[in-house]
């Protein structure tokens, strides 16, 4: 698809038709990285996405890490 780039003050800016702004998953907020000759354009992906399924892949005991005993542990703690 070509498009021409469309005078908005001193700025530049371009016109995106609906059917590619919804095939590429575009909504309102977007990341734009430029390079010589290219400008990519992805969504802004939602802060902590994926972070639910990542804690539910967690094992049940919920440690990632074998626990670290301490001097409390090891000499004042009772059950």
């Amino acid at each position: 698809m070509r498009a021409k780039l469309v005078r908005i003050g001193n700025s530049r800016g371009l016109r995106l038709a609906k059917p590619l702004l919804e095939e590429a998953g575009l909504t309102d907020e977007v990341d734009i990285h430029a390079a010589p000759g290219v400008l990519t354009i992805t969504p802004v992906a939602a802060p902590r996405a994926g972070w639910a399924e990542a804690a539910a892949a967690v094992a049940p005991e919920g440690l990632l890490d074998p626990a670290t005993p301490t001097h409390f542990d090891e000499g004042e703690w009772e059950w």
